[in-house]
């Protein structure tokens, strides 16, 4: 078995499903993209359907009990959100660092919360997840522990709610869904983007045919923060400096990804078909590490690891005929920026440069009182419920505590949710596929269909209140 295929199996997790056949070959010649596609048909034929957790309505919860695991940056903030959300009851905060966990708890904004620290081991979070008196696991730690801790939390009894990327390989991928299937909880994964306002009006221009047919959409996570891998006071352990130092590919699909694939209606109507991938060289990563390691031994290992190269370009063929392009780049000072573009037959958005833009037919964009009116006629009826007081309260200019209000309205109304778990493993698969494209010359690979063909029957879920909107922001 070569280097390459041996890598690709060890990052889809295809090695557990007994996939790795030695009549396999060089991963090097043409042959080889069928070969490797074959392999995950094969492992997506051996899941069948068990319950349909698109648009499942799980029994309302009138208060819901939460337990936190992982408390650094993001998951303390998210304390604090969950804290002025009515209906929400804080019972456990988990994390390996008890400075952080006391952190954390003392960032709640209201009262009658019983939040139990865990901080005895790195187990300490299965002990949480094993109590009764929770109904919703929060996730928020390094990328690579996700999956095993919602996987168990739902086993438990749980819904789970999981930073993004839900999972780092294939097998994660499925498991997840199998899980979500089997315990009837629901796998939601936390990306915020989705309810940025401005992904938020262009998906009601979409779904109210705005845009006529959609031919292409484009999405990005580019971000400048190379220095905060070298940084533990903001990456515990360094783990983002070891996820860029042994993967490449685009490790952060979901900003991107997310938004576009409701806009598409993925997974309910349509699906992702496959990817192709490549990424550049790694102009300074390594350089950087070199930099580092002069000044602090513990970045020696790092100087001869293979890191991701600066950009990862990703093209994906939809079910529809529609295309998407992603970008990934942490590592050179370009301005910050997801793209969010969407272009049909009819009209055309972009968000990035600042501020968002639409034009109509073949005209430019629209001015700014021509913007406005169009925003007051289609602005989401979640925008004009919940913006203002998601704004005041904050979290990436307010789309974090409206994504977090969102999710606990859906489980005390017993709502469906607006991204499940499908939406989880659809969206986070992204990243060890496009991992096995770059190695293989950016080669096609087939995207599993984790809805096993049901997205051709499951309906498109809007983002609106249906009989719900009837949580409260508490005033603190």
């Amino acid at each position: 078995m070569n280097s390459n295929r041996r890598s690709f199996l060890k990052l889809s997790g295809l090695v557990g499903l007994g996939l790795a056949s030695n009549s396999f070959g060089s991963c090097t010649t043409s042959k080889d993209e069928g070969n490797l596609n074959s392999i995950l048909k094969e492992a997506e034929q051996q899941y069948k359907p068990i319950f349909n957790m698109s648009g499942y309505r799980a029994p309302a919860l009138e208060t819901v009990r939460i337990g936190f695991i992982g408390v650094g940056n993001r998951g303390s903030a998210a304390v604090e959100r969950m804290s002025q959300i009515e209906g929400v009851r804080i019972q456990g905060i988990c994390d390996v660092r008890l400075e952080k966990a006391v952190a954390a708890k003392e960032r709640i904004k209201s009262g009658g919360h019983e939040a139990k620290l865990y901080t005895n081991g790195n187990s300490a979070w299965k002990e949480m997840c094993d109590r009764e008196d929770i109904d919703l696991i929060y996730i928020a730690t390094d990328w690579s522990t996700h999956a095993e801790m919602a996987i168990y939390a739902m086993e438990h009894g749980k819904h789970v709610a999981l930073e993004i990327p839900a999972a780092t390989t294939v097998e994660d991928c499925w498991k997840l869904v199998i899980t979500s299937e089997s315990t009837k909880k629901h796998c939601v994964i936390l990306e915020n983007c989705c309810y940025d306002f401005f992904e938020l009006l262009t998906l009601n221009l979409a779904r109210q045919g705005f845009f006529g047919d959609i031919v292409h959409c484009e999405g990005a996570y580019i971000h400048d923060i190379l220095n905060s891998f070298f940084d533990e006071g903001k990456r515990y352990d360094f783990w983002r400096l070891k996820e860029n130092a042994s993967r490449n590919g685009n490790l952060y699909p979901t900003h991107g990804i997310g938004p576009v694939c409701q806009i598409l209606n993925i997974n309910r109507g349509n699906k992702l078909d496959y990817l192709s991938s490549m990424s550049s060289a790694d102009f300074s990563l390594n350089a950087k590490a070199k930099e580092m390691a002069a000044e602090d031994k513990r970045f020696e290992e790092y100087i001869d690891k293979p890191f991701r190269g600066n950009i990862n370009l990703s093209n994906i063929m939809t079910n529809s005929g529609a295309t998407i392009s992603l970008q990934h780049d942490v590592s050179t000072p370009r301005p910050y920026s997801r793209i969010h573009m969407v272009s049909g037959t009819k009209a055309f958005a972009q968000k990035y440069p600042l501020p968002g833009k639409i034009s109509v037919g073949h005209d430019d964009f629209l001015n700014e009182v021509e913007f406005n009116k169009l925003k007051e006629t289609y602005e989401p009826q979640i925008i004009k419920h919940i913006g203002a007081i998601a704004k005041n309260i904050g979290g990436h200019g307010g789309m974090d505590f409206m994504m977090d209000w969102r999710l606990i309205d859906c489980l005390r109304n017993g709502l469906p949710v607006d991204m499940d778990v499908y939406d989880a493993a659809t969206w986070s698969v992204i990243g060890p596929l496009s991992e096995w494209s770059v190695a293989n010359g950016s080669k096609p690979i087939v995207i599993p269909d984790f809805t096993m063909g049901r997205w051709k029957t499951n309906t498109v879920h809007e983002i609106n209140l249906e009989s719900g909107g009837t949580t409260n922001a508490i005033s603190v």
